[in-house]
């Protein structure tokens, strides 16, 4: 009987990923069994290895079980919810209601380097404002009965408090490995926003170092968030918190400007020339060195004003006399006159360059003019009640770090999604400037409190909040461009105003578990559920979305139906893979699968049932075509 190779059903290995990263860098430390040789690394390094036990770093209880927790592959799956989503078919946004540890483990074979952005709102640890589970390395079975998905004896997720012995550990577990598995997903030129306040600043900013490395830290950003204080303050009126910005390779990202605001414009640039229709207005910088720049004589020379005067420099000037001349030529110069008459020389910065682009500037580390009352009137805006979800970021904070790292065509991820502030900001943005940036939410759905007014308004979850605020945003945007119809070509948007809905679920196959018990019964039973391996309720296109992940698409890949030989067969991403769910194959659609020569395809094992012929054929068919060929 020929063997048909099976699809991996489980998320990546991190474990293969590291040793694969150590293999390109040291081939020759392998040993013949695939193992390392430490000793051989050592020499290999020039004796750079520390075996020491006294070292500079960071540890805490649990730290050990972090690099477990990471290593061990997701088996779940996301199964798609076309009644929640907007456009389904067409969008490239998402929205991943489940447990973002299990969630981002899924991600890595289809987003593994993709990411331009990530912002996180994560919970600041204040002692019941996250949940955690009990028992990490059940996270997908305390993830459903924590859903309510299968019974339990109450929930497996707990809230954090200051009386626990290991207030601190417990935040820091549930914050590294997904942090961990986070940079995975970032881009060479990526980078990774964190909000964060006083609580736990410090043992996030070490565990970034650690994780992405010092090197790539690029600034600790604070947000004043608040206009003033009250009298409850105990000591001092607390009115910030901050951002950790981190990149992935701090070598892979050039100088980060953002766009001037208007206000900045109207209060920078006021002075106007001939020049005001191509350059806009300008505004003027001394062109008078300061003492802080090195003497250097051949910068010293006089430069004539427009009475013939010649003006010398106290000291020095910025510029050599060749780009002087070179910008008197051009009308960039202005001669201003003091109180007692004498001429000062300054370079005009225009409002546009030459190419007509508005100029940028560089962002500062205090942002000071958005709050959170802000936030909170987008949530009465959209709700018509603060009380559904108090205190969310503002879309006028996220904004910034957009414009600062995120072209046009970057995913966004969030995997603290909350009500969906990012994928707000992300939504306005595009509106803006036509951008195609997409978004990935990754939300728990923590359920609301049965007094709130979220849940009184019908929202179980904070989950269900977030899908309803980015349905409500898209409306909002769509009535606006029905009043801007300079918005559309032809009938259709160029915006993408849709996302997919994903929810995390158990995998649509029984996998073998090599853990169970080997008496009699217990391995008779897994022989049963290996044979009939597919779960009954599982409908055909949440079979196809876990092939689709699992083959490491992504989960908005282009998916055309199509009939051959009399079968439903699907074709991904062009033809390049092709899966087909029948149960009974037949040698017709082997053939015509075949010489529509995709990269990959993909069917059901129990397609053949047990026709030996068949799959012996058909595994011949794919291999004189360089087709891999795979069943589930």
């Amino acid at each position: 009987m020929t063997e048909i190779e099976r699809l991996n059903l489980t998320s990546v290995s991190i474990v293969d990923e590291q040793q694969q990263k150590l293999k390109e860098l040291f081939p020759e430390v392998f040993t013949e069994g695939n193992g390392v040789d430490f000793e051989k690394l050592k020499l290999t390094l020039g004796e750079m290895v520390d075996a020491g036990k006294e070292r500079y770093g960071m540890n805490w209880p649990g730290k050990a079980d972090c690099f477990k927790i990471i290593q061990q592959p997701s088996i779940a799956t996301l199964t798609p919810a076309r009644n929640e989503s907007v456009d389904f078919d067409t969008t490239e946004n998402l929205f991943i209601e489940g447990d973002n540890l299990e969630v981002l483990k899924l991600l890595q074979k289809s987003y593994f380097g993709k990411v331009k952005m990530i912002y996180i709102d994560p919970p600041y640890n204040t002692g019941n404002d996250f949940i955690y589970p009990d028992d990490y390395s059940e996270s997908l079975d305390t993830y459903l009965r924590y859903t309510g998905q299968i019974d339990n004896e109450g929930r497996k997720y707990s809230t954090n408090t200051e009386a626990d012995g290991r207030f601190h550990s417990k935040w820091m577990n549930m914050m590294y490995p997904r942090l961990f598995l986070a940079r995975n997903l970032l881009r060479e030129d990526g980078v990774i926003f964190i909000s964060i306040d006083d609580h736990e600043v410090s043992n996030l900013r070490k565990v970034c170092d650690e994780i992405f490395g010092e090197v790539n830290f690029i600034e600790q950003i604070i947000w004043k968030k608040r206009y003033g204080g009250g009298a409850k303050e105990k000591h001092l009126v607390s009115v910030h918190e901050y951002i950790l910005v981190y990149a992935k390779q701090i070598e892979s990202i050039g100088e980060l400007f953002v766009p001037y605001s208007q206000a900045a414009i109207e209060r920078y640039y006021t002075q106007k020339d001939e020049r005001i229709e191509e350059r806009g207005p300008y505004r003027t910088h001394p062109l008078e060195a300061t003492k802080s720049m090195g003497e250097r004589r051949n910068l010293v020379f006089p430069i004539t004003a427009p009475d013939g005067t010649e003006v010398m420099p106290k000291r020095q000037w910025l510029w050599s006399k060749d780009r002087v001349t070179q910008a008197l030529s051009k009308g960039e110069l202005a001669f201003l006159r003091d109180k007692d008459g004498n001429w000062s020389v300054h370079t005009k910065q225009y409002l546009k360059d030459e190419n007509g682009d508005i100029r940028k500037s560089k962002a500062f580390s205090i942002i000071d003019n958005v709050f959170t009352q802000h936030g909170t009137n987008e949530i009465i805006d959209l709700f018509g009640d603060a009380q559904i979800f108090p205190f969310p970021k503002p879309t006028g904070l996220l904004k910034p770090l957009l414009d600062l790292v995120a072209d046009k065509d970057s995913i966004i991820l969030d995997f603290f999604a909350g009500t969906a502030s990012s994928t707000h900001a992300v939504l306005e943005l595009n509106k803006k400037d036509g951008g195609n940036r997409k978004f990935i939410m990754v939300q728990l759905p923590e359920p609301t409190e049965e007094n709130s007014e979220a849940h009184k308004a019908g929202f179980k979850t904070i989950a269900d909040i977030g899908k309803e605020r980015i349905r409500r945003v898209i409306k909002k945007i769509k009535e606006e461009n029905e009043k801007k119809k300079d918005m559309f070509t032809g009938d259709k948007p160029q915006l993408d105003l849709g996302f997919k809905v994903f929810k995390l679920q158990p995998s649509n196959f029984k996998l073998w578990d090599g853990d169970v018990a080997k008496d009699e019964e217990a391995i008779k039973k897994q022989i049963e559920l290996f044979v009939a391996h597919i779960n009954p309720q599982s409908s055909p296109e949440d079979i196809l979305y876990e092939i689709l992940l699992k083959s490491g698409f992504p989960l908005t890949t282009k998916i055309e139906k199509t009939v051959l030989a009399e079968k439903d067969v699907f074709s991904i991403a062009n033809g390049s893979m092709l899966i087909c769910l029948e149960k009974d194959l037949t040698p017709e659609v082997i053939r015509e699968m075949a010489e529509m020569k995709p990269v990959r395809v993909v069917c059901l094992d129990e397609g053949f049932k047990g026709n030996d012929q068949l799959k012996t054929n058909a595994v011949q068919i794919m291999k004189t075509r360089n087709i891999t060929f795979r069943t589930v």
